[in-house]
């Protein structure tokens, strides 16, 4: 089966923002003037086609990441010529909420391009910064739309002016609204100085209108600042700009296409896809300047066999290099996994390696999504995305290539759950099921960790927020028929160490027969917060064997799990084994493993233990006659202000809050703004938890 659409007519785009900014309300736009749907379904109403399950419709958040195909050839063609012109668009719609960051994590990493969605009101919003970061962390060239323009006190200006203040200096404005709020009429395109508005039922038709005269020389100034800009990143148009020549159009989107693949340039639309404008021109934008596959670097990985880095190109004929980004369960057809084909043909019906786990998989049907239903084929192309069903050992970040031609590519990190709570089931059927159900929400989603307290025989789940916690133990009453109690949130606290400090720990049991031997020497040393833990061997001279090496660090990591100071995972130290002994006939790996337990207890003990806690980045906005209450709140709560602001006659309230002290924030601020205070919570960092608070919480895990 021959490609349909050649790999440079292919888009691998997501969609990201803050919540509320109108992310899914964008890619209903794109589905109904894409003819993928034939209605336009409303978030408000509950009827968006990309979110498809039932919580989100209720909730009117995006919770999972939708993966869709459709179908687009720029607008301005003449209808006669469109059908040559048309290209793949592979669409993902992310979520905005922070609870389910992961969601927009492992979309980056497999995608070539974004569109970033701002509220036209609000500008840049917390999350819209977080998602940033995750872009420039994978290099994802991006462009941005300003929406909801037809909202009551949007502005275009103060919203590009947030972009340029918090996000990039390198936004570049390639379209200006004509009017705002209810008087907003269409969008004037600042290259081509052309104006436009929209005619139909649902603006389907692209019309071109004269612009206004107010308007004539505000663009006028924007054209000639943005050819400057575009010219300034092309050796060729700057010798021709300087020498007084006016670059073409063609030139100058070319140059303009160059510029945002390489990060240099951000092109910044506008519109309202509420009210059916700018999403056409949106979608040409898409087009004329968002990555092919075939536009970026060959992806790089590990082969492991030889240890050598490879690299793959974007090519039919190469050998097979796919990721596997999400794992869904699927209500008709069981496990799903969705990933995405670097290099070569994925067919039906061959065996593909599973690098990352060394395991056999053979490929049985292969779907290509469409939000809510699909489409099976027999192969996907390299650049493209589909959808697998029924792999056996696939998850979350895993390589799956030929087995002839291994690969490893480079895996997705997650972050670690900071909040936590116990889980029962309520009957004895439920406790079968939980089990089952706990697995397979684990399996699609690696920010949700499933434990269990072995002394009290409790089930804890953790993740990284309260909403997340929530909408998964919803998911595992609706999908999984499971009914359970849930406890109170805990906070997922961890300790580290302030001092260097050694010790000693021995393992020494005499019985009848063979006795025990383990004798280690240990160093700890603390390390900068976030970097994890690592652990040296220092031995010489062969005073401790290499098997009980191994052993030595797998006590270690034990201990550390255990917590020394409350029971909490100790986290941000180096340890060394630098000395110690060994028995020739009563030594063992067990052995070792205790003594290497007892002596990070003692070390660390020596060491000056401290207790660690979450820090959340919150943003509060508020009117400004509750200003007083925000601050006072906040500071009651250990919260430390960084920041405060102004959008009309709101206030914004920017501080670094420990996440114990959060718990219900919502139902305090909403009762003292009379219901009209709203805020955003964002994991930060940890920090070091106050001697007095830390007291209590280890007086309050001694009691358990």
């Amino acid at each position: 089966m021959s490609r349909q659409y050649p790999i440079e007519r292919t888009r691998d785009v997501g969609i990201i923002a803050h919540i509320d900014a109108g992310k899914t309300t964008v890619s209903e736009r794109i589905l109904y003037y894409t003819g993928v749907s034939h209605k336009i379904g409303e978030v408000h109403e509950g009827e968006a086609t990309m979110d498809w399950m039932d919580q989100e419709r209720e909730r009117g958040i995006t919770i999972t990441a939708a993966a869709t195909t459709c179908f687009w050839s720029p607008s301005y063609y003449p209808e006669e010529e469109r059908k040559t012109h048309e290209h793949r668009i592979n669409l993902i719609d992310t979520p905005g909420h922070i609870d389910f960051t992961i969601e927009v994590k492992r979309s980056l990493r497999v995608l070539d391009g974004a569109v970033v969605v701002f509220d036209g009101v609000s500008g840049v919003e917390p999350q819209s910064e977080t998602n940033w970061r995750y872009a420039d962390d994978y290099n994802v060239p991006r462009m941005c739309f300003i929406n909801k323009l037809d909202r009551m006190g949007a502005s275009f200006d103060n919203s590009f002016a947030s972009i340029l203040e918090r996000l990039t200096p390198n936004a570049l404005p390639i379209q200006y609204p004509i009017g705002l709020e209810e008087n907003f009429k269409g969008v004037i395109d600042v290259l081509t100085l052309k104006a436009y508005g929209s005619e139909g039922e649902k603006g389907e038709k692209i019309i071109e209108i004269p612009i206004p005269e107010e308007y004539k020389a505000k663009v006028e100034k924007m054209h000639r600042e943005a050819v400057e800009r575009i010219c300034e990143t092309d050796d060729v148009l700057i010798a021709k700009f300087l020498d007084g020549v006016t670059p073409t159009l063609a030139e100058l989107k070319a140059a303009l296409r160059k510029a945002t693949l390489a990060v240099k340039l951000i092109p910044v639309l506008c519109g309202s896809a509420l009210k059916n404008k700018g999403v056409q021109l949106m979608l040409d934008a898409v087009i004329d300047y968002m990555p092919s596959p075939i536009d970026l670097p060959p992806v790089k990985g590990m082969n492991p066999d030889t240890h050598v880095e490879e690299e793959r190109h974007p090519n039919d004929n190469e050998p097979l290099s796919a990721l596997a980004f999400k794992v869904a369960t699927d209500p008709f057809v069981g496990s799903l996994t969705f990933f995405r084909v670097y290099s070569g043909t994925l067919k039906k019906g061959s065996y593909i390696l599973n690098t990352s786990k060394n395991s056999q998989e053979r490929i049985g049907r292969i779907m290509r999504m469409h939000a809510n239903h699909r489409e099976e084929v027999d192969e996907i192309h390299a650049g493209d995305l589909g959808a697998l069903v029924g792999l056996k050992n696939t998850t979350t970040g895993d390589t799956l290539t030929n087995p002839e031609n291994p690969i490893i590519l480079e895996r997705i990190t997650f972050p670690e759950p900071v909040i936590f709570v116990r889980i029962e089931p309520k009957t004895k059927a439920d406790q079968e099921k939980m089990g089952i159900a706990l697995r397979k929400l684990g399996e699609e989603d690696p920010t949700f960790k499933v434990s269990g307290n072995a002394e009290t025989g409790e089930t804890i789940i953790g993740g990284m927020g309260e909403l997340h916690l929530d909408v998964l133990v919803e998911r595992m009453r609706r999908e999984f028929k499971v009914e359970a109690n849930v406890g109170r949130p805990q906070v997922a606290y961890k300790e580290t160490i302030k001092n260097h400090a050694e010790a000693e720990g021995k393992y020494i049991r005499q019985s009848g027969g063979k006795g025990q031997y383990g004798h280690v020497k240990l160093k700890v040393d603390p390390m900068e917060r976030g970097a994890g833990f690592e652990f040296v061997d220092e031995i010489k001279g062969g005073v401790i064997p290499q098997e009980y090496i191994a052993p030595t660090e797998k006590g270690v990591k034990e201990a550390l799990e255990r917590g020394v100071l409350a029971g909490y995972q100790l986290v941000d130290l180096k340890v060394t084994l630098y000395d110690g002994s060994f028995h020739e006939v009563d030594s063992s790996e067990f052995a070792f493993k205790i003594a290497a337990s007892m002596a990070l207890q003692e070390a660390t003990k020596l060491a000056k233990l401290v207790l660690l806690e979450p820090v959340m980045k919150v943003q509060v906005i508020a009117p400004s006659d509750f200003l007083g209450d925000v601050t006072g709140d906040l500071s009651s709560r250990r919260g430390k202000i960084s920041a405060m602001g102004e959008r009309g006659n709101l206030r914004i309230v920017d501080a670094m809050v420990p996440l114990a002290e959060m718990f219900g924030y919502v139902t305090n601020l909403r009762s003292f703004t009379q219901g009209r205070g709203s805020f955003n919570m964002e994991f930060s960092h940890y920090d070091e938890v106050p001697n007095n608070v830390a007291q209590t919480i280890i007086e309050g895990r001694q009691k358990k």
